[in-house]
């Protein structure tokens, strides 16, 4: 039986991820803070710069973005530090940040993490 214990990681000794939109060739960042194989769910830490946008996708897993700094721009409105939004699996969306800043977030999914573009 694994031995259970307690997961602790720093933002500073987690390397940057650059990835990109397959959708838009947009490029953004995000650090690995969980992925638990039992459950499928990840929690990661995200850097959109400004001017990107995640374009009208799906998907099949809920996911949460928590705003730690700058602006989450949403097909439903703007949400500053501090707001936390929950996206349904299934939703057609959009988010990014704005064109005037960055954006840092944590990003929860409820299972394993998928996109379908529309």
């Amino acid at each position: 039986m694994d031995e259970l214990k307690v997961t602790s990681k720093h933002m500073d000794a987690l390397p940057w991820l650059e990835l990109t939109n397959p959708k838009t060739g947009l490029k953004y960042k995000s650090k690995i803070l969980l992925t638990a194989k039992e459950s499928g769910i990840d929690i990661l830490y995200v850097m959109y710069p400004k001017g990107y946008t995640t374009v009208w996708h799906t998907h099949n897993c809920s996911h949460g973005i928590y705003v730690l700094e700058g602006i989450l721009k949403t097909h439903e409105g703007l949400y500053g530090p501090g707001s936390f939004v929950w996206f349904p699996a299934g939703l057609l969306m959009e988010h990014g940040a704005t064109e005037e800043e960055d954006a840092i977030l944590l990003f929860i999914t409820n299972k394993q993490f998928d996109i379908d573009f529309k």
